[in-house]
């Protein structure tokens, strides 16, 4: 993945939500062992925790290596990271590049402060800086606030598409 971002030690402009001084800055690789505890707390919260299979060093390889396909956004309180929103660059043969929204993760505590709203705003920020075609992401269907949430934005959440996926596992038995 290019970088077409700010400089990943560049913060943000300082933000306040919910009475906070919070700091959205891009992710670096020393924020990877944060990131990955909220991961496997989003895990917890999706019912699914024993579906994390991923090791701090892939994470790390994935995101800072020599072929990274991930970047984020971090949002800090007190030199704490407290959410975090990773994406990815997928591409559409029918509309184009466009921002996949893999996580967006706002640990427990500092949900419902604005935080959220905050890092999403920073990707249609990021979709227009790169000329994507659009975000694209997926919700649980039973997650409300979620869903809720996105329809704040009048995001378009369909309906008859059903997710399918081989593991490594099931690749290597083919």
């Amino acid at each position: 993945m290019s970088d077409n971002t700010k400089s990943a030690n560049q913060e943000l402009p300082r933000q306040r939500a919910g009475g906070l001084g919070l700091n959205i800055r891009v992710a670096v690789k020393a924020d990877c062992p944060r990131l990955l505890e909220l991961v496997h707390e989003l895990a917890l919260f999706e019912r699914a925790p024993q579906e994390v299979t991923v090791t701090l060093k892939e994470f790390e390889d994935t995101g800072f290596g020599d072929k990274p396909v991930w970047k984020a956004f971090v949002t800090e309180a007190d030199g704490k990271i407290v959410a975090f929103a990773l994406y990815y660059i997928r591409y559409s043969t029918w509309k184009g590049s466009r921002l996949y929204l893999e996580d967006l993760i706002v640990t427990e505590e500092y949900r419902g402060k604005g935080i959220g709203k905050m890092l999403f705003d920073r990707l249609f920020e990021e979709v227009r800086e790169l000329g994507f075609s659009g975000m694209v992401w997926q919700v649980l269907d039973w997650n409300e606030p979620a869903i809720k949430f996105y329809q704040k934005y009048g995001a378009n959440i369909e309906a008859g598409w059903l997710n399918a996926s081989l593991s490594k596992e099931q690749i290597a038995n083919l």
